[in-house]
């Protein structure tokens, strides 16, 4: 995170409820994000900490000898163990397109799992776990929140991006894409700081 986002963020959350939904695991994001003061950290796209399992954990760890014979050898694919998902990075391929490909029927050959694709990686889900919007609205409940106010920049965001469609959930896209569920966008991350800088001045009394 850029420090001025995170100057920002740290006021922004002795201002209002603030929570993090991230795809990474939820230890990675508290370490990330130390000393800003936010409600609740959500990790692996909505799974931690209210949807985790041993049973999950126990799916995951069966896949894990499959997919790290399958990509031992093919250069740039990292398979990334998140104890209760499983994610697969092709940013470093040569041949992108034959990576992901290859990465999908890997994870269509796993029982019980479902396909989460986002910017060069595909994550790989026990069938039945909670996406990211389904773990926003939990805290949006569990934090009495009427409103709600979530943006994001990431494919997997559409999850929560499709509530918006009940009007108590304003959603905005970091970067514009006219495919997402996401009813308005800011241009890049200076005009996502200048959205914070706004809504820490509508509190400024």
């Amino acid at each position: 995170m850029r420090a001025s986002t995170r100057t920002l963020l740290r006021r922004l959350a002795t201002l209002y409820p603030c929570i993090v939904v991230s795809g990474r695991r939820r230890a990675d994001v508290r370490a990330k994000l130390h000393g800003v003061p936010l409600r609740e950290c959500i990790g692996n796209h909505g799974i931690e900490p209210w949807s985790e399992s041993h049973a999950m954990a126990r799916e995951v760890d069966s896949w894990l000898p499959a997919l790290r014979e399958r990509f031992h050898d093919l250069r740039g694919v990292l398979v990334e163990n998140k104890r209760f998902s499983v994610s697969v990075h092709y940013r470093g391929a040569g041949n992108k397109r034959k990576a992901h490909q290859a990465i999908k029927d890997a994870a269509r050959a796993l029982s019980n799992a479902r396909i989460l694709a986002g910017k060069q990686v595909l994550n790989i889900l026990p069938r039945g776990a909670p996406g990211k919007g389904l773990a926003v609205e939990r805290a949006r409940r569990k934090f009495h929140c009427d409103k709600v106010i979530y943006a994001g920049d990431d494919v997997t965001d559409e999850d929560a991006f499709a509530l918006g469609e009940n009007g108590s959930f304003l959603t905005i896209r970091v970067g514009m894409n006219r495919r997402s569920l996401a009813r308005f966008y800011v241009r890049n991350q200076p005009e996502m700081d200048q959205l914070l800088r706004t809504l820490i001045e509508l509190r400024a009394d």
